[in-house]
């Protein structure tokens, strides 16, 4: 989505203002779940469905310091990579004093189930998320639609699945957390983006009127809300039919935050942020839509980002906008494979040859790692929050 950045035509700010506000007629999302427990579970596993906010190192032989797959791995998370980094579904499942790790790990098709079962943990395995993944689609971010090459992207919906081939139902003791949809905002917007710029093109050309521009702007814009509102109501039908009608009684569903505010969403022009924004936020009003009365808890992301940043200095954060992890650094240790300081490949072990931190970047006091990812002490300030919204709910 580099593309993105270079527009700044005056007539694609004119055509994006005529084209803002469309969508669906009716407000979603104004009903409200009912039924979930109000008491403290005695849980045995934490169950995470999700993306690369959730991933706790399903790539890791993507990061092999022999370049072959096995270990060591200087990275393997979305996050700063360290002997010590751990993400928000870990930092939650250390708190409760139960183990979670990768319930796949592999690259490029590669793949080994729960290798945790031969270091003796085989119940271990209930960390689904992988970085790329979308709701139901397979072809996430990272992963070739042709060859499968690249990233895994097990959708939730398969991820869900998996879990029940192996286990056939959920327990009444397992924390089930589900925190998916952000990359489906992305495909979603960079497929309005390139709609628009060749939009924009032939605005400039003179080969369509205005008129005929915002027109065609307005039906990209509402296609992608139309994208946002399906992948929300089908991760709703997912926890309802996937897991409550198999056994999930502590089920907690995080809506989308607002990827606008993250440093790739600040490196937008500024009359694109607010389609970014709309898109998490059409996410989150049918995923509510879609799971009204039904007994889960919903954490709401969108606000809780938004008050840490608020309060980013009493948390102990010093920088919010930049990534700690540095472009250059991390194309030279990847020999120009890594060009976009994924933190995938970010490590943060100081003095290693490896670290890919920028210079002055701290893993603990700054909160992103790179683009849209957060450092280990962004995940620590986001655990702590879903922490208190679990207490809120009764469950802990």
């Amino acid at each position: 989505m580099r593309n993105i950045r270079s527009w700044s035509l005056l007539a694609l700010s004119a055509l994006l203002l005529v084209a803002c506000g469309g969508g669906d007629p009716t407000v979603p999302g104004t009903g409200s779940p009912a039924g979930a427990p109000t008491t403290k579970g005695t849980f045995t596993a934490v169950v995470s469905f999700g993306d690369s906010l959730s991933d706790a190192g399903a790539y890791a032989p993507a990061t092999s310091l022999a370049g072959n797959g096995t270990a060591p791995y200087f990275g393997g998370k979305f996050t700063t990579n360290s002997a010590a980094s751990t993400v928000w579904v870990e930092n939650l499942a250390t708190k409760l004093g139960v183990l979670v790790t990768p319930a796949e790990v592999g690259f490029n098709g590669v793949s080994v189930k729960c290798p945790a079962a031969g270091l003796g943990a085989p119940n271990s395995c209930t960390a689904y998320g992988q970085g790329g993944s979308r709701v139901t689609s397979v072809d996430g971010i990272g992963r070739n639609p042709v060859t499968g090459a690249g990233a895994l992207t097990v959708p939730l919906a398969t991820q869900i699945d998996n879990h029940l081939a192996r286990f056939t139902s959920f327990k009444a003791s397992d924390l089930i957390l589900v925190y998916g949809g952000s990359n489906d905002v992305f495909v979603q917007f960079g497929g309005f983006a390139n709609a628009a710029a060749a939009i924009q093109a032939k605005a400039v050309a003179g080969t369509i009127t205005a008129d005929q521009a915002s027109l065609q702007l307005f039906a990209a814009q509402t296609a992608a809300q139309a994208g946002m509102k399906q992948a929300a109501l089908e991760l709703a039908v997912y926890v309802r039919t996937k897991i409550l009608a198999n056994g999930g009684k502590y089920v907690a569903v995080m809506t989308l935050s607002d990827i606008a505010d993250s440093p790739f969403g600040n490196s937008l022009p500024a009359n694109l942020r607010p389609v970014l924004t709309e898109l998490s936020q059409i996410f989150n009003l049918w995923l509510r839509d879609g799971l009204t009365g039904q007994p889960v808890g919903i954490v709401d992301t969108f606000t809780i980002f938004k008050a840490t940043a608020a309060n980013a200095a009493a948390l102990g954060f010093v920088n919010t906008t930049v990534p700690a992890c540095d472009v250059a650094s991390i194309s030279a240790i990847t020999g120009n494979l890594v060009i976009d300081g994924s933190s995938l490949f970010c490590n943060s072990t100081p003095g290693a040859p490896f670290n890919g931190l920028r210079a002055g970047a701290s893993a603990t006091t700054w909160f992103f790692a790179d683009g849209v990812h957060p450092t280990t002490g962004g995940h620590k300030a986001i655990s702590g929050a879903f922490e208190l919204k679990l207490k809120e709910f009764g469950w802990l």
